[in-house]
């Protein structure tokens, strides 16, 4: 497996520096390799079961946050078709526990189900044909996002022809592809001046994932710094007006999409399985399985509660750190920060499934740094915990993926101080 990932890499790789200035012909590889998957039930997750799920008890008028699968189940009345099917599809655990996708996810499943209600493969290819219009989306936005930077063109194609991508998104059909399409086109429209549609586009984002929640305070700077990268009363006069309307507007869109489910009996399910998130699940981990090591050596026992109650607040702590000590004024400096800030999460984290490393990689497209591209590939050696029937994580592998990615990262941090980068270059010739 490991040998085939590496031979599309490799292709990956050959495809984009043979060509790099031909880009119909790269779009046009990286959509037939993506429509290669379009008959196809993933086989490297489960999830889209769920997603089938909730999809088709919203076209019946239930609200999929209010009520388990397992429970429909053993009643034996579940208002859908192939509710068996489905449920032992997404297994016991997923079956067991409440929905936790927001509302935008939920509508590209409910779409799924209006087209589909009584076929699985049916309702994949409708799931997976939203997924590429999104990376259509991704790619459209994102070549005109470098252009209006000054950066190659071609840059937007180490997430369009990237296999990670094809295969975990379109071909695993994780919808991490429409909230990087709704990130991409909201960073687009701040740097076009339209901050009020920008803000609108990121809530939707934050209303198919929850994970751009993180960014906002990032964008601080970007608001309330004048031309000359410094704070002056009339910077700070026009600028935290717009801010502070940035973020009712993003917290609005969001509240807006939640509406129609919202209820006393939501959060406090909501609530309960973000927590379990934080708390219970483990997986893929880097920082957190050190942690976890040290807490066996000294008290005995798996310390993932208290570290899963500690380590959001140390991630809270460095994004401040990253809003007020960087420079985020220009947009590759703000997005470079939202790279450091969205990895700082996830190394921070106890569950890193490979998917959520879609969106450093498509931000890291617009900055210099290249550790997410590293990461990508790194990260196959995270699935030998299903070389196990019984599931079991092989931490040699787990600390190898991570070496690797810290090594990069280390490299490009030490180099980017040594060097004059992109973002210093292109703030120097706008301030001119």
């Amino acid at each position: 497996m490991i040998t085939l990932w590496g031979a599309l890499f490799l292709i990956s790789y050959k495809l984009i520096q043979l060509n790099p200035n031909n880009w119909k012909m790269l779009a046009i590889a990286g959509l037939l390799f993506r429509i290669t998957f379009l008959f196809a039930i993933p086989n490297l997750s489960q999830d889209f079961y769920r997603f089938i799920w909730d999809g088709r008890m919203l076209l019946e008028g239930f609200n999929p946050y209010l009520s388990l699968p397992e429970v429909w189940v053993a009643q034996g009345n579940a208002p859908i078709a192939q509710a068996q099917e489905l449920y032992n599809g997404m297994g016991e655990l997923n079956g067991s526990h409440y929905t936790n996708y927001p509302p935008i996810s939920q509508l590209c499943y409910f779409i799924a189900a209006l087209f589909a209600s009584k076929s699985i493969l049916g309702s994949a290819m409708v799931f997976r044909t939203l997924i590429i219009l999104a990376d259509i989306g991704v790619f459209f936005f994102g070549k005109k996002l470098l252009k209006a930077l000054h950066l190659p063109e071609k840059q937007i194609f180490w997430y369009i022809l990237n296999p990670f991508i094809i295969i975990e998104l379109t071909g695993n059909l994780h919808f991490e592809a429409v909230m990087v399409f709704f990130i991409v086109w909201a960073l687009y429209l701040l740097h076009k001046g339209y901050w009020y549609w920008a803000a609108v586009a990121l809530g939707f984002s934050v209303s198919v994932k929850l994970i751009p929640l993180l960014f906002l305070p990032l964008f601080f700077k970007k608001f309330t710094l004048n031309t000359n990268e410094a704070y002056d009363k009339h910077s700070l006069t026009v600028g935290l007006p717009k801010l502070i309307g940035f973020y009712g507007i993003v917290l609005f869109t969001v509240f807006l999409t939640f509406a129609p489910f919202l209820s006393g009996e939501f959060f406090h399910n909501f609530k309960r399985t973000i927590t379990l998130w934080f708390q219970n699940f483990e997986f893929n981990a880097s920082i957190y399985f050190i942690v976890r090591w040290i807490g066996y050596q000294i008290v005995g026992w798996n310390v993932i509660e208290t570290a899963g109650k500690i380590m959001p607040l140390v991630t809270i702590s460095v994004l401040l750190v990253l809003t007020f000590f960087r420079k985020n004024k220009t947009m590759p400096q703000l997005i470079s920060t939202m790279v450091l800030g969205i990895c700082t999460y996830y190394f921070l984290s106890t569950t890193v499934h490979p998917w959520y490393i879609a969106v450093p990689l498509v931000l890291s497209v617009f900055t210099r740094y290249k550790f997410p591209i590293v990461w990508s590939f790194a990260v196959i050696l995270s699935y030998t915990a299903y070389l196990h029937p019984g599931f079991k994580e092989n931490l040699w592998m787990v600390g190898l993926e991570y070496i690797i990615v810290f090594i990069v990262l280390g490299w490009e941090i030490y180099k980017n101080t040594k060097t004059t980068t992109p973002e210093e270059v292109i703030s120097t010739s706008s301030s001119s």
